[in-house]
């Protein structure tokens, strides 16, 4: 077999491999560059074009950083234009990173939103919003059993529910995965896909390239017209939060499918909650061991006064007797 033909199937096979390998992780669809963010950010120090910037945010050559590892920050990046397309899928390089290795805080949120450009308590950006967050949480507030922080979670809102800081959003929760993503020394990527009411959160949290399954659910029904947005925040915990770059994509809509807008509608999913149908009250969680020994030593201390004042009682009425005989 000729050297050159040897050659020439190597190198194909080289190419096959590396087509098929950016397949499994870049979209194939079509770019929408006036919702994108991508190096080199042009006018650094003054703006950049189709992005707002306001809070704590830094614009610099290499990231955006919505909040310096330092107390009590709070940034976003909105993007301009609405969004007019019915299915979409963004993804996200971002980077989180701190001094502290066990106590930090306290997260960031990708938005598609009504309102922009509002700092509020929910990770950066205002509470009873109108859309879709997807929160990257990594402190927890909740001590929840059920899963470890930093930890990646998707809310649907349409304006009338307060995410709940106390329980880190539990009862307002599409689904969730565990992610660890702080300090990582590669690059760190979630992709949020929207795609025929159907809602898929990805990841590559490990430099490979490809998307690792986060959750997805169906049934999702969101507005055209709305924004896109990043926002982060530190209270007495810090972090810092950068944005390397924002791909926007256009998907391509089934046959079938209406492409036509849709701005009218509200957001809704099943696990949407209302005012008429707020969450009750967690069930009082198990005891921790500490608060368990406090109560059995009060039981202990308690049975133990008890004893000693019923010794007391009848050693009195003991001693008065004998006088009486006496």
């Amino acid at each position: 077999m000729p050297h050159s033909f040897i050659c020439r199937y190597i190198m194909g096979l080289l190419v096959f491999h590396a087509t098929s390998l950016k397949a499994e992780w870049n979209t194939k669809d079509f770019q929408k560059r006036e919702h994108s963010l991508t190096k080199p950010y042009e006018g650094s120090g003054f703006g950049v074009p189709n992005w707002d910037f306001q809070g704590s945010t830094m614009v610099t050559s290499n990231y955006i950083r919505l909040t310096p590892d330092q107390r009590s920050k709070q940034g976003a990046l909105w993007n301009k234009i609405p969004c007019r397309v019915r299915n979409w899928e963004i993804q996200i390089n971002f980077k989180v990173s701190g001094t502290t290795r066990d106590l930090f805080g306290d997260g960031f949120a990708f938005w598609y939103t009504k309102e922009r450009m509002e700092i509020g308590p929910v990770f950066g950006s205002k509470d009873f919003f109108s859309g879709l967050a997807i929160i990257g949480d990594t402190y927890s507030n909740h001590n929840t059993p059920n899963h470890q922080h930093p930890y990646l979670s998707a809310m649907v809102n349409n304006g009338s529910v307060s995410y709940d800081h106390d329980k880190d959003g539990k009862h307002t929760m599409l689904g969730g995965c565990q992610v660890q993503f702080r300090n990582m020394n590669h690059e760190t990527w979630i992709a949020i896909r929207y795609e025929n009411d159907k809602l898929t959160i990805s990841h590559d949290m490990n430099n490979k390239r490809a998307w690792a399954p986060c959750f997805s659910t169906e049934g999702v029904k969101l507005p055209t017209g709305y924004y896109f947005g990043m926002s982060a925040t530190t209270g007495d915990l810090s972090d810092a939060h950068d944005v390397i770059s924002i791909k926007t994509y256009e998907l391509d809509t089934a046959d079938g499918v209406s492409k036509e807008e849709r701005p009218d509608i509200q957001p809704e999913t099943e696990f949407v909650v209302t005012p008429q149908r707020e969450h009750k009250e967690d069930p009082e969680e198990s005891t921790s061991g500490i608060k368990k020994f406090f109560i059995s030593l009060l039981v202990i201390l308690g049975i133990i006064v008890v004893v000693v004042v019923g010794i007391m009682i009848y050693k009195n009425r003991q001693e008065n007797n004998r006088k009486r005989f006496y």
